[in-house]
């Protein structure tokens, strides 16, 4: 079977100031249970709490930076590198410096409220 997606849906996005989330596939756009990809758009000085998803996350940076910090490091995603981070890591991202960033988001299974285990 071939399902178009005819556009994302908008999502609300944890962390300060706002960013963009439009999820393409996923629990929220399409009832996808086992996978999600959305585009993130992130203005400068976002971030988002630290948090210990049960699921994989992959992004791929597209333009800017993305910074990741685990408990052990710290990495900058530059345009055109990705990252992967395994469930059960705690994890924190945000976009701290001046041109913010764009990255697509993958999460298997899909991202949901209920597996991201936010801090606080």
């Amino acid at each position: 079977m071939v399902r178009m997606i005819a556009g994302p849906s908008e999502v609300v996005a944890a962390g300060d100031p706002p960013k963009r989330i439009e999820e393409f596939v996923g629990s929220a756009s399409t009832g996808t249970a086992g996978i999600s990809i959305a585009l993130m758009r992130s203005p400068a000085g976002w971030t988002e709490p630290g948090q210990t998803p049960e699921f994989i996350e992959y992004s791929l940076v597209l333009k800017g930076v993305l910074r990741v910090k685990t408990r052990d490091s710290a990495y900058d995603v530059h345009a055109g590198q990705a990252i992967m981070v395994e469930s059960g890591e705690w994890v924190q991202y945000s976009t701290p410096l001046p041109e913010g960033a764009e990255y697509v988001s993958v999460c298997v299974p899909a991202f949901s409220l209920e597996t991201v285990h936010r801090d606080g």
